[in-house]
């Protein structure tokens, strides 16, 4: 190790190390043993471009170890990214750009917001999906317009997790051999060593998911570490794992136990520290002008590989100007202007049809016009229909194709769906049954905190589905969804609110999830009922009572909007005024002007709520006064119809509720 590696080195670990000591929380850990396989890599490897974190075809880079972000924030403010020294300095405060846990958007070259152990591990496979899908649609023979790697600087703890393991088994299945992975094998965790709970061999078990996997036993040996990514760019058939044996802590009076992990090294360890490794112990946040130099010539390296892309795509554009323009307006996200030209209308004759067979012709209307549509299901295809007819399979050997099979992983999948969005492109989405939206709890809420633009598209939404049983019958499902700050939920309620509601998912940034029925249910009238044109305010007047103003409202989602159409009926033959509003999306409407609100639920006038799902939350809208049909315990297994009547389902229920409300009771018993 020349004597200018050293000085980088250290700089990063010291950078990383004050940034902790300054903000009295962090973790040092991590900084100290994983500097030298960071800067390896960062320095002799790595293409990006400081001055344009947005270069499309750069290279990626994931600390899928979220909490060594101080290692981080260092790299990027040496190589000369926007990122001042100040912030550094402010480490984990109030509107810092440099947070506990590296966030995307927030701090410029941060390609993914990481913490969560394994969802970085995950996101770097989409990310490498999303790369070779788009150079095989894209590159021509000369003109390599996508072609780049992606990188990510794994823990002990990320290999723990399961989303990791079942990311790890498609990345090896799929032959992704851009993606490369250094793993930070320092053999402690939080609670102490490893071998307390992680002791297989990490190597065997990576090598059966069909990755490269190579050791390097010196976490300092800068050669080694060099060959081994060497080595790994050479083979292109499989994604590589490269197990760096480090120290925790290295070099500290702490180094190799938990106390170097998640809290500060303190003044006295700081400075034994910088002793030992042969650093100064005054001032800190020091920089020397050699190490600042060299790691500044990132800048240079940069703008010139961004410039030679450049030529490439002025080439591109001149040789084939119609390709060239569908090509940049798919990577910035412009829509075509007649993407919704071709989607389908249902009428009362089309029907009954279920909301997930109207969501499968939306997507066999998107296909052909939006290139970077791309998605698929967790093992569930048939039946959350989420195919796009006519076009291939992705796979090892067809890379063009827009059709993914993500297997029994409902994490990993909605994961590789964050990694593909953040790379740029690609509008993914990904089905399941909606009670399986639990597995992949984690990334939906990274996918709203990232505002990543994701469909999810969830079936199977209610008792409704069934003889599956409880198992399989959502319950609090909506609710939970609901309740993630930065996700749009849309429950349709028929195959024309359904078409809406993917217009809304393919126009509106963040994440979107769309709600569809297994069971079929009515059309609506949209002759005479004004359907599916509210649905991008969340909700509207469905329906109005005949002879007077409203004395209830009857507001319900998806399936049941047409159990409130024929309560509304029953009530009107008892001389009762009911209002019908359908609300697909309580988001949407929340974000609407108070007086939009006010126009569709009256204040004053009751309301009842009927949504085939947990009635928790539902007195934001029906209040004090109001009530809720809803289901507030598990289902069961039993024909849908069924159920449905058993738990109180029927226009005659629905009716009596509204009439208890008013004080008009019948005293019918109540399912």
């Amino acid at each position: 190790m020349s004597d200018l590696d050293q000085t980088c080195i250290n700089t990063i670990r010291f950078l990383a190390v004050d940034s902790v000591e300054k903000a009295k929380s962090g973790h040092p850990g991590l900084p100290l043993g994983a500097a030298p396989m960071a800067y390896v890599l960062w320095d002799r490897f790595l293409r990006h471009n400081p001055a344009d974190p947005h270069w499309p075809n750069r290279d990626r880079f994931i600390l899928s170890a979220g909490h060594g972000s101080a290692l981080l924030y260092a790299l990027l403010h040496l190589t000369g990214y926007a990122l001042p020294l100040e912030q550094l300095q402010r480490f984990r405060q109030w509107e810092s750009e440099t947070p506990g846990h590296p966030e995307f958007g927030r701090t410029p070259g941060v390609e993914a917001t990481t913490g969560p152990l394994g969802q970085g591990f995950g996101m770097g496979v989409g990310m490498a999906i999303a790369e070779r899908h788009l150079a095989a649609t894209w590159n021509r023979e000369g003109l390599p317009l996508i072609d780049h790697y992606t990188y990510a600087l794994v823990s002990d703890g990320d290999l723990m997790e399961g989303v990791a393991s079942e990311a790890a088994s498609l990345a090896g299945h799929l032959g992704l051999g851009k993606l490369i992975y250094l793993y930070d094998d320092n053999h402690v965790s939080l609670e102490g060593p490893t071998s307390w709970a992680f002791t297989e061999d990490v190597g065997v078990r990576f090598g059966a998911y069909g990755w490269h996997v190579q050791h390097v036993e010196d976490g300092n040996d800068l050669g080694a570490i060099e060959q081994a990514l060497r080595n790994a760019r050479a083979d292109a058939s499989r994604p590589s794992l490269i197990r760096v044996r480090t120290h925790l802590g290295y070099g500290s009076p702490v180094q190799d136990t938990r106390e170097a992990h998640g809290e500060p090294l303190g003044p006295a360890n700081t400075n034994a520290t910088k002793e030992k490794l042969g650093w100064p112990t005054e001032p800190p946040f020091l920089i020397p002008d050699a190490a600042r130099a060299h790691l500044r010539e990132a800048l240079d390296r940069g703008g010139r590989w961004q410039a030679e892309w450049e030529a490439l795509r002025a080439q591109f554009r001149s040789s084939e100007p119609q390709r060239s323009r569908e090509f940049e307006d798919q990577w910035a996200g412009r829509l075509p202007s007649d993407w919704a030209a071709g989607l389908p209308t249902f009428r009362p004759s089309d029907g009954p049809v279920a909301t997930r067979d109207a969501s499968q012709k939306v997507l066999a209307a998107l296909g052909p016009k939006l290139a970077g549509l791309v998605g698929g299901a967790a093992d569930l295809s048939p039946s959350t229909k989420t195919l796009l007819p006519g076009f291939p399979d992705f796979s090892a050997t067809e890379a063009t194709g827009r059709n993914f099979h993500f297997g029994v992983r409902e994490h990993a999948m909605v994961t590789l769906l964050n990694g593909m969005a953040l790379h740029g492109g690609l509008i993914p989405y990904g089905g399941t049954f909606l009670t399986f939206s639990d597995y992949a709890r984690g990334a939906i809420r990274l996918a709203a905190l990232q505002q990543a633009h994701i469909v999810l598209v969830f079936t199977h939404d209610s008792i409704g589905m069934g003889e599956d049983g409880p198992t399989h019958q959502p319950v609090e499902h909506l609710v939970a969804l609901r309740a993630i700050p930065g996700l749009t939920l849309l429950r349709p309620a028929d195959a024309n609110e359904s078409v809406a509601a993917w217009r809304i998912a393919i126009e509106r940034n963040g994440p979107t999830a769309l709600v569809f029925t297994r069971q079929k249910i009515p059309v609506l009238d949209a002759e005479h009922l004004p359907v599916a044109a509210g649905v991008p305010h969340g909700g509207y007047v469905l329906s109005e009572p005949s002879g007077g103003a409203a004395e209830v409202v009857l507001v319900a989602t998806g399936s049941e909007v047409s159990l409130a159409l024929a309560a509304q009926g029953k009530l009107g033959d008892r001389g009762v005024r009911a209002r019908v509003v359908s609300l697909p999306s309580w988001e949407l409407f929340d974000a609407q002007p108070l007086a939009y609100r006010s126009s569709v639920l009256p204040p004053g006038v009751p309301v009842v709520s009927i949504e085939a799902g947990s009635t928790l939350g539902w007195s934001r809208y029906a209040g004090a006064r109001g009530a809720s049909v809803g289901v507030d315990r598990f289902g069961a297994s039993a024909p849908g119809p069924v159920l449905l009547e058993r738990f109180g389902f029927t226009p005659e229920h629905v009716a009596e509720v509204a009439l208890r409300l008013l004080g008009r009771t019948s005293g019918a018993p109540t399912p």
